[in-house]
């Protein structure tokens, strides 16, 4: 008590004198959504803990909109810093807070003693423009006061490409031809290059070329596509006779007559080609929706996709009358961009973020004609995975952090990295119409899609929680599975202390991930009882695995990287990165997985495009030939690389071995990879194989792999 009057005393003496000491007051983070669903609850994170005490106190109460008394459960979490009302009537409320119900040594500041927020049976449209300005004022106002907050809180996370399951996998193969590696048999993923068997359809730089496969010794240009210069081709989807091309393209739109108020506008467009004379496509339509790509699905002739839109909030401080609806661009409405209306605009629950998850969808069926559907999700989205009847995103609600102490117990005012959850949002899908089911929070982050995965109407998620570095709370992994209304029904937690998630994969009623740090452990989990999962078995071995493809029943493919460790002069061990590494796992004894073979390519520097991402992957399942793109690096002495050469590397892989079959490289002629001759995609048409890179394709006999022509 002394030594806590002393600094008290020296706080008000140097503040007298104008000198101020940020340890000496702390501001509490808070963090807390605007709306909840009934049945969901609600919950308000803090960055320091509550006193055990300061509910039965009333230090924290709850009242109505007219603040009259609120009697309903309110729980505080066994971390002391998130406060939780499990079920609540639908209403408008106010959460008080007092700042006795606050822990700590020090000074404590609230942002806020009053947070408001709304409970609904489900989630409803907005109905006027008074209600989207309302949620964004105390979105800003939240971001003004939490200073920690502010870091993550335009749009919590980072892009998806798309920023990088027991769905039977997608195989890869589409009859005599090449088909894209999905992860969800019967949902197609967009990618840079597709084929219909006769002719391929590829991104190059800012335009598409149609090339004619159908003679593999004579390769020919049937068409090339051009766009505007602020129009940036990304994806590529083929539909029967439709081509849908989808890109970053950026537009302006006029807020008022000066020149100075022209706001730049960032679109998704999808241009739809009629190619029913491939040498010849005909442009039916354009459709763009506001904002960056966040990933894209076709199942049943309907094209989803989804944009994130982060609307430029701090404007409405400057001037008045600012829009903050995203737009959308239809060829088939006029010239001019159009607003969403409000009609189309409902904000998610348990979550702040000021951005928008727009979910659009449209039938190809008769692409020149049917309405494109768009809707507008408040609330951010950082991964996508979809089934035929379901579409779940992904956001990271960031759990707000202790101050950071130096070993005297003194606050330091500086920026610490915010640990986080991960919200969920199912929504169902019927046609184009897409409705919003649930959502629900799990502790930590996940990898990618391969992290999600919907079976027998159960969802399941594995997740990283915590930080692989922070030796004091080392990181862990959590397996949670979720009933069809997004409530959790089992768990497997806290695996590989230390480690984080570098691949998963769920294949039915198995679960495989692999963590790293130092070795790689391959973790097989029971998941065929939802409520009670289990680990089966675990593999330690050198390297990990970036990727997970399936082999059959009883096998497993790992596509990573080798690994080995090195002295270091402060006398504990670095792990290095070497070359690309192929497992073959034998999983046909659940608790005791075998690593049966590998295959090392390369050394240090020793990189392919599968490694991020999937759809590099090539695959013959008749022939059991695998395929990527790769850039060889060696090594040499002096902890030097050298660059060795590029191209492609085909293998023959079995339940019985790895064998490589084809070496498609070019050797290096600078200190470099060359990015214009990079393969980027491999595919295969009857019995010809392609490399299809961003300057030239080359066709292949697919039995001796003899060169039959190249298109530059």
């Amino acid at each position: 008590m002394k030594k806590r009057s002393l600094w008290l005393v020296a706080a008000v003496l140097i503040a007298a004198i104008g000198i101020g000491f940020a340890f000496m007051i702390d501001k509490v983070s808070i963090s807390a959504s605007s709306v909840a669903l009934a049945e969901q609850g609600w919950r308000a994170n803090f960055s320091s803990a509550l006193h055990s005490d300061a509910i039965t106190k009333g230090n924290i109460y709850l009242t109505d909109a007219e603040n009259e008394p609120v009697e309903t459960e309110m729980v505080l979490l066994e971390n002391g810093k998130t406060l939780e009302i499990p079920q609540i009537s639908t209403g408008s409320y106010i959460l008080h807070i007092k700042k006795s119900a606050i822990k700590g040594k020090y000074l404590k500041s609230l942002p806020t003693d009053e947070i408001a927020f709304s409970v609904q049976e489900k989630i409803t449209a907005l109905s006027t423009e008074d209600e989207l300005e309302a949620y964004f004022r105390q979105l800003l106002e939240l971001q003004k006061n939490n200073e920690r907050y502010g870091a993550f809180g335009e749009g919590g996370g980072m892009e998806t490409e798309e920023s990088v399951s027991s769905d039977s996998a997608g195989s890869g193969d589409g009859g005599n031809y090449s088909s894209t590696n999905n992860q969800v048999e019967g949902v197609d993923e967009a990618d840079l290059v597709k084929t219909d068997g006769s002719y391929i359809y590829s991104i190059s730089d800012s335009r598409v070329l149609v090339t004619d496969a159908r003679n593999p010794s004579d390769l020919k240009i049937a068409a090339d596509l051009s766009f505007d210069p602020e129009m940036y081709p990304q994806q590529l989807f083929l539909s029967d006779n439709t081509l849908v091309v989808m890109g970053s393209e950026y537009n302006f739109m006029d807020e008022g007559t000066q020149e100075e108020e022209m706001q730049h506008i960032s679109m998704t467009s999808l241009y739809l080609y009629d190619i029913r004379d491939p040498s010849s496509p005909q442009l039916l339509r354009k459709i763009g929706t506001e904002g960056n790509l966040n990933g894209a699905r076709l199942t049943d002739g309907i094209l989803y996709y989804v944009t994130n839109v982060y609307p430029q909030i701090w404007m409405m401080e400057e001037q008045e009358d600012i829009e903050l609806r995203p737009r959308t661009f239809d060829s088939k409405d006029g010239e001019e961009l159009s607003v969403l209306p409000f009609d189309r605009i409902s904000i998610l629950p348990g979550t702040m973020e000021g951005s928008y998850s727009i979910v659009s969808a449209i039938d190809l069926a008769d692409p020149q004609k049917n309405e494109l559907s768009t809707d507008g999700f408040l609330g951010g989205s950082e991964q996508l995975y979809m089934t035929k009847e379901s579409l779940y995103l992904t956001a990271a609600a960031y759990v707000p952090m202790d101050e950071m102490e130096t070993e005297d117990n003194v606050s330091m005012d500086i920026w610490i990295p915010q640990l986080a959850n991960t919200e969920i949002f199912k929504f169902a899908l019927e046609g184009t119409a897409v409705e919003f089911v649930a959502s629900s929070q799990v502790k930590g982050t996940l990898l990618n899609q391969f992290s999600m995965d919907e079976y027998n109407g159960y969802f399941r998620i594995v997740t990283t929680e915590g930080f692989a570095w922070d030796e004091a709370a080392p990181s862990k992994n959590h397996l949670f599975i979720l009933n069809g209304g997004m409530e959790q029904v089992g768990s497997v937690e806290d695996l590989a202390q230390g480690e984080r998630i570098y691949s998963a994969r769920f294949l039915g009623d198995k679960a495989y991930m692999v963590t790293f740090k130092e070795t790689d452990p391959l973790f097989v989990i029971d998941v065929s009882t939802p409520s009670a999962p289990a680990v089966l078995g675990e593999l330690k071995i050198p390297g990990f695995s970036n990727y997970l493809h399936p082999l059959g029943d009883d096998h497993l493919i790992g596509f990573g990287s080798d690994t080995h460790l090195v002295p270091s002069k402060e006398g504990e061990a670095r792990v290095v990165t070497g070359g690309m590494k192929i497992s073959l796992f034998d999983v046909s004894d659940f608790e005791n997985p075998l690593e049966k073979d590998t295959e090392i390519i390369g050394g240090q520097g020793t990189s392919s495009a599968l490694q991020y991402d999937h759809k590099a992957l090539f695959t013959h399942q008749e022939k059991n030939l695998y395929g990527f793109p790769i850039n060889i690096y060696r090594e040499t002495a002096g902890d030097f690389i050298e660059f060795e050469g590029q191209g492609a590397m085909i293998y023959t892989i079995t339940p019985e071995g790895i064998s490589q079959t084809a070496n498609l490289l070019k050797e290096g002629s600078g200190q470099y990879e060359d990015w214009e001759s990079m393969i980027q995609r491999i595919i295969y048409i009857d019995e010809t194989l392609f490399t299809i890179a961003n300057s030239e394709i080359k066709s292949y006999d697919l039995n001796t792999f003899e060169i039959q022509d190249a298109i530059e």
